[in-house]
């Protein structure tokens, strides 16, 4: 079995939902090498997110922002950690629903995505900076 991993550095994203597929391809190339195996997406945040979903229209994308945050409203007066402003719970909050990581399946050196599915990095801080990704591919 072949195990690769790398770190990916983002740069700063806007608040909302972002397609990171390309970016993630070109970070560890060596899942071509695989034949059957696996890719897991891990972030090293608490306020961003990742999560798979609809790659080609736009809309799709801005819906999720409209509703988590209707969903996850700021300023709510039950708030007690809003340390760094009123974005800061509720990212948590969102980053905890959708989850720290995705696992895909590789076949054949590559991501055997659905058609009309990408990766997002789910930015859930008006200014959340810079992310980090992990990477790790396994298989054979």
């Amino acid at each position: 079995m072949k195990t690769f991993q790398q770190t990916l550095h983002l740069t700063p994203f806007s608040r909302g939902f972002h397609l990171i597929t390309r970016e993630v391809l070109n970070a560890i190339p060596e899942i071509r090498e695989l034949k059957t195996g696996m890719l897991q997406v891990f972030i090293q945040h608490t306020s961003a997110s990742l999560t798979i979903n609809e790659n080609a229209d736009p809309t799709v994308r801005m819906d999720f922002e409209t509703h988590f945050n209707k969903m996850v409203p700021e300023n709510a007066p039950y708030y007690k950690h809003n340390y760094e402003g009123p974005d800061d719970m509720p990212a948590h909050i969102k980053a905890s629903l959708l989850g720290p990581s995705v696992l895909i399946p590789v076949t054949n050196g590559r991501l055997n995505l659905g058609t009309w599915q990408g990766i997002y990095l789910c930015e859930h801080r008006d200014y959340g900076g810079s992310r980090h990704l992990v990477l790790t591919a396994w298989g054979a």
